[in-house]
């Protein structure tokens, strides 16, 4: 059957049996021309209504790839009990856009009596391949006081054993540089018994007193969290969570009356709709 197929296309395709007799190989004029423009015309439009058969088109091709798609995805909502005070955090997004390009809202914080970290994000998110994300945007920090605003540049995606990585750099509005890692893995335990390590870390390219940031890794957070999924979408957990400030970034929050380091047992919600 090869045999017979390739004498139909000899015969059907003289210049391509001419080259191949004489040994040439050149690429074929066939191969290298631009691809045909796509039709203008449908088919279908000569039997049925052509508005409908637009309509179904454009159907088609939204759910194709070409759908406006969003969500809410809360991270981190937790109470944090303390000897020194207790506390909360927060860290979540909410996104709306398509397969490709995306508008993002992030913000993530913590407090105890007052808020004392506060930020928030706007960024546009563009897809470089189906793992990984480059976003730009700015991000504004309400506290502490006072507050800054930064220009963002964030790579954000699935690494290898599925480890979820966030790297970010900022430059303030007072010329600072700074740059942010997290990353976190999800370790299934059961269908919906889930761990997490999860660690974050923050530097700092100068000292920015009036903030309490100094030079260097300013701060880090690591913690290790076991949800249960109720659902897919509802899932409260416990876990333990230690936060540590260093260098310059540490004797300043010394200076404040704060604490350097602290381990605190968690208890919260990971949610999303």
């Amino acid at each position: 059957m090869r045999a017979a197929l390739l004498l139909g296309v000899l015969l059907t395709t003289p210049a391509i049996a001419q080259e191949m007799e004489h040994g040439h190989h050149t690429p074929l004029t066939a191969l290298t021309a631009d691809a045909p423009k796509p039709p203008s015309n449908y088919a279908a439009d000569r039997y049925h209504d052509p508005a409908a058969m637009e309509a179904a088109r454009d159907a088609l091709f939204r759910e194709h790839g070409r759908m406006q798609l969003s969500q809410v995805m809360i991270n981190l909502a937790e109470y944090k009990p303390g000897k020194q005070g207790d506390g909360y955090a927060w860290n979540g997004e909410a996104w709306i856009g398509g397969d490709i390009d995306r508008f993002v809202i992030k913000s993530e914080g913590d407090g105890s009596r007052q808020v004392e970290h506060a930020e928030f994000q706007a960024l546009w998110s563009r897809a470089l391949d189906p793992y990984w994300n480059v976003q730009f945007g700015v991000r504004q920090d309400i506290r502490p006081r006072p507050g800054r605003t930064y220009a963002a540049l964030a790579i954000e995606g699935l690494g290898p054993y599925w480890l979820e990585v966030e790297t970010s750099l900022f430059v303030s509005n007072k010329g600072d540089f700074s740059a942010r890692i997290e990353a976190w893995h999800d370790m299934r335990i059961t269908q919906r018994l889930i761990l997490q390590p999860r660690i974050e870390a923050n530097f700092a390219a100068s000292d920015d007193p009036a903030t309490g940031i100094g030079s260097g890794v300013s701060d880090a957070e690591a913690g290790l969290r076991l949800r249960y999924e109720i659902s897919r979408q509802f899932a409260p957990y416990l876990g333990v969570v230690h936060d540590r400030r260093f260098g310059e970034t540490g004797r300043l929050a010394a200076a404040a009356g704060e604490m350097r380091s602290d381990t605190r047992v968690v208890f919260g919600l990971r949610t999303w709709f």
